[in-house]
């Protein structure tokens, strides 16, 4: 499965973008702090956007499989930097919150689910990341 996404400058702000996903439209933009209007969200935010939906997504088709009583499902993201062996690296925080009966048994393999899905993959593994100019 392919899909584009186009990103190009909307020329409404110093940072902003238009970002067209599909039929979707969005905006994404730089916090004040970074010079940009916030007019939307900050790149990382679509990328901590993306894993947590992934995440929700995955473990509801997970539970509507296994018939598991999974009421709601809630993933709470940070991004932050931290140092290991010297170097800064990016480190994110994914908290999942899962309401319903569900036994620990459940719950544990509601976390091994999570820990599969495909952005959480991606994010885990070395990508291959083609970059060129066009004309």
């Amino acid at each position: 499965m392919s899909s584009t996404v186009i990103v190009k400058e909307n020329g409404q702000g110093r940072y902003q973008q238009a970002v067209l996903a599909g039929k979707h439209e969005l905006i994404a933009d730089e916090p004040v702090s970074m010079g940009g209007d916030d007019a939307g969200p900050a790149p990382f935010d679509f990328l901590l956007s993306a894993l947590g939906a992934c995440t929700s997504m995955t473990l509801r088709m997970y539970a509507e499989r296994k018939g598991i009583a999974l009421r709601q499902v809630t993933v709470e993201l940070a991004h932050h930097k931290v140092e290991i062996d010297g170097q800064s690296r990016d480190c994110i925080e994914r908290r999942i919150k899962l309401e319903g009966d569900l036994t620990s048994e459940q719950r544990q393999r509601m976390l091994e689910i999570a820990n599969k899905c495909p952005v959480h993959r991606a994010l885990t593994q070395s990508f291959q990341l083609d970059c060129s100019l066009v004309d």
